[in-house]
């Protein structure tokens, strides 16, 4: 069969800025799950037994272009619904934003944040087993570090696509292929045991289907898939917001021990000292139901 590219136009939101978007995305250079040049984002992005490789741009108008590349032509009816919807929830297109442009406008914390970043959407993880992943990946260690082990555990255990160029563009690593690893295979990549440990737990329970994100969706509030989450050897109260914030698009997720939530607010009060959670807790009084995407917007200051 011939190998074709399709072309789609997907019309995007109110408060909707690819530049935003892309500048977010384009903060590592060490970033191995996609690409970002001359203004588009291009990556893998797995749909049942096919792997299409995606280059997102935007139009004039603000609309999407969405080219297909890497896909039989008789399959591409078929992965096309399955991408937009990635795409949609990736870049959070059915969210509302004005509520909370509207309550950021009378907060001095987020005022100038949400002017400066406006059309910025909370750029999310799809996929359950990658923001966990992330979040474990993570813990305790710098940004740029925590780009590297990803880089490792992704090139070492994760699959490719290649394009007509012969580039690979690589798909993280599935719960099931890290779940039938020793945590001896993860230690070489300078993975702590513990770390490898709650990742091949971790895997394992999603892989096994006692951890779903529908589990953690039908929770119904983050109070109880915080609960459920930290069940998880490894998965503490940081983690489980990190994920409902990026994965499960809990609105009033709320990592609020985060060291970059406290260093953007220290510079942005201008003060020489981080706040105390009290103090957090009466900066964030009028946040309620945005808890992530204020969360979003100050990490962005710093990054």
């Amino acid at each position: 069969m011939d190998r074709d590219h399709d072309d789609l136009l997907l019309d995007t939101p109110r408060h909707f800025s690819f530049d935003q978007i892309h500048g977010y995305l384009s903060r590592s250079s060490n970033e191995c799950l996609f690409r970002t040049a001359g203004g588009s984002v291009t990556r893998c992005i797995p749909v049942e037994k096919e792997k299409p490789i995606v280059t997102i741009g935007s139009e004039e108008d603000g609309r999407l272009r969405i080219r297909i590349d890497g896909v039989d032509s008789s399959r591409l009816p078929a992965v096309r619904g399955p991408l937009v919807r990635y795409i949609a929830e990736w870049f959070d297109l059915d969210t509302d934003l004005s509520p909370f442009y509207d309550m950021a406008s009378r907060d001095p914390l987020l005022r100038d944040p949400a002017e400066r970043y406006s059309g910025l959407r909370l750029v999310g993880v799809p996929d359950l087993f990658e923001a966990i992943g992330w979040a474990i990946l993570g813990q305790q260690i710098n940004l740029t570090f925590a780009y590297t082990l990803k880089r490792r555990l992704v090139e070492s255990f994760g699959q490719h696509a290649a394009d007509a160029d012969g580039a690979r563009h690589w798909i993280f690593p599935t719960a099931e292929r890290i779940a039938g690893l020793r945590t001896e295979d993860l230690t070489p990549l300078q993975m702590t045991v513990k770390k490898a440990e709650y990742l091949i737990e971790t895997a394992a329970l999603i892989a096994n289907g006692s951890l779903t994100k529908d589990r953690l969706l039908e929770a119904g509030n983050v109070a109880e898939a915080e609960r459920i989450l930290t069940a998880v050897r490894g998965i503490g109260p940081w983690t489980a917001h990190y994920v409902a914030m990026r994965c499960l698009r809990y609105p009033s997720a709320f990592p609020i021990a985060d060291v970059g939530l406290h260093l953007a607010i220290q510079r942005l009060l201008g003060t020489d000292r981080k706040p105390t959670i009290a103090e957090i807790k009466r900066l964030s009084s009028s946040w309620s139901g945005w808890e992530s995407y204020a969360t979003f917007y100050l990490w962005k200051v710093l990054y």
